[in-house]
């Protein structure tokens, strides 16, 4: 049945008016959550899926229509980030009845899974911030010609609103960040994301109180960073920092290490020795690998954060300890705990005050910052002139993958100053970062290509590596699974292949 063209007009009427209102809105949470709800409704899709890019690289912010955040995830998988690159890529408006019949898309590992029908995708902005995404339909029929114009003129409209309260969202991040920054005085940990301040607000608040503290976080983190800089922020500052590898010493010297030894305490004990707890009398013992530690040295470690007193070994009196104990670990103690490989008083000794620093992953709008910070400060440690980075190289490094994280992203720029001064290069480009890629690089392909190309030989090398395990694949990168297997479709990997696509 035809609608009569005064309800048509009514309804496009209608269209327009809720589309200026959405101009009213003052937060970007709000603002994409009401806008995706209307433009679905007007164009009859069964699924929409909204996201707003950093400086057009990774995913800021990302909505899905009337789901809930756990299932925000799920609906992420189930789409083609094939023809969502697509239409970022050549910022244009991508349609098709049906993606599992379209020549252009068929062979993408998304549209084979999930069966992928219609789709309407449309770049938000020119060049794009963003991306609408509309897959399926509540009516009859595929997409019409109005629901394309509808769809263009809502990205249109929505590109500038978004951009606005994106900026206003950055400033006042930024300035929540400083603010902690200061609080903290930590000048030497680099980064403004939501991810670090929320951090960085935990340590300051435990810094000045004299509690043990427990840090968590993947490998190259920052762990130890931070470690200090709680400890030169707290009132035991004048003391020594006193830091212990528990990874790195065998069993049977981390107790004379940690401890002490009396002359004869063991074959090795020629005189009396000094252990850390001792060296860090009146400021701050940092245990990192903390997880590491044998069940014997666990026991005394107990004891020691219990009583605050310990026995070196040979030793029958016991001495007084006043230090500061912080712990790190990239280990999951919980799961320690229940494999009966960690104490449980001991976790629950330790874990009053725990604070997690987030992998690179979690902050990657940190990545630029991060990036030109190790490179001034390489030029400056090895003498030699000032290099500014490319912008180009800073959005590669910004979508690259770092499973070593800051300590890995800090080897690589060191590597790539050398590299580019060697060359006499005028500034650090992407081929300088990535010697992997062709020179040409930068200018052979565009730079969302060319970072989801090395992504790609990167991941299937570790995928391959592991034996496509995606459990181990996922510890050794870590990531979650949910993340690796969404990595997985995204890049359209396949066991025994190359790892292309026609993305």
């Amino acid at each position: 049945m035809s609608v009569p063209r005064e309800a048509g007009a009514a309804s496009e009427r209608d269209f327009y008016r809720r589309l200026l209102d959405l101009g009213s809105q003052r937060e970007i949470e709000p603002l994409l959550d009401e806008a995706l709800a209307l433009i679905v409704e007007v164009t009859g899709a069964s699924t929409g899926y909204l996201e707003l890019y950093e400086d057009n690289a990774a995913p800021r912010f990302w909505k899905g229509y009337r789901i809930t955040d756990s299932d925000v995830e799920a609906i992420r998988a189930s789409i083609s980030r094939g023809i969502i690159a697509r239409a970022v890529t050549e910022g244009r408006t991508i349609e098709t009845p049906s993606a599992q019949a379209d020549e252009r898309f068929q062979d993408f590992g998304s549209v084979r899974q999930h069966e992928i029908q219609q789709v309407l995708c449309a770049p938000v902005g020119h060049p794009p911030i963003g991306v609408l995404y509309l897959q399926g339909r509540t009516r009859p029929g595929t997409f019409a010609v109005a629901d394309r114009e509808k769809a263009e003129l809502f990205t249109r409209q929505l590109a500038p609103l978004a951009d606005r309260l994106v900026r206003r969202d950055d400033l006042a991040r930024y300035d929540h960040t400083a603010e902690v920054r200061v609080i903290l005085r930590c000048p030497e940990i680099v980064g403004r994301s939501r991810a670090l301040a929320h951090v960085l607000q935990t340590a300051s608040q435990v810094a000045p109180l004299d509690v043990d503290v427990l840090i968590t976080g993947p490998s190259g983190s920052g762990k130890s960073m931070l470690a200090r800089a709680i400890h030169n922020n707290s009132p035991r500052a004048r003391g020594p920092f006193v830091e212990l590898n528990c990874a790195a010493m065998p069993d049977t010297l981390i107790e004379s290490e940690l401890f002490g030894a009396e002359r004869g305490a063991h074959s090795t004990a020629t005189r009396k020795t000094t252990g850390k707890v001792a060296a860090a009398q009146g400021g701050t013992l940092f245990l990192d690998e903390i997880g590491e530690l044998s069940a014997s040295s666990q026991a005394k470690l107990l004891q020691l954060l219990a009583t605050r007193a310990y026995h070196p070994l040979g030793a029958t009196t016991p001495v007084r300890a006043d230090v500061r104990i912080i712990s790190a670990t990239n280990a999951n103690l919980e799961q320690r705990v229940a494999a009966r490989q960690f104490r449980e008083d001991l976790y629950y000794r330790m874990h009053v005050v725990p604070v997690d620093v987030p992998g690179l992953e979690a902050r990657r709008e940190d990545i630029p910052e991060l990036v030109e910070h190790f490179c001034a400060e390489v030029c400056a440690r090895h003498k030699l002139s000032v290099l500014p980075v490319s912008p180009r190289a800073l959005l590669a490094c910004r979508e690259a993958a770092w499973p070593g994280h800051t300590r890995q992203l800090a080897h690589a720029i060191e590597a790539a100053v050398i590299r580019a001064h060697g060359e006499r290069a005028a500034s650090l480009r992407e081929h300088h970062i990535f010697p992997v890629a062709p020179r040409q690089y930068a200018d052979a392909i565009n730079l969302l290509d060319a970072t989801r190309a090395f992504q790609r030989r990167h991941l299937l090398q570790v995928l391959e590596h592991h034996e496509w395990n995606v459990a181990e694949t996922a510890r050794a990168l870590e990531i979650t699974r949910s993340h690796l297997y969404t990595l997985i479709d995204d890049l359209e990997l396949k066991r025994g292949g190359d790892g292309r696509s026609d993305t």
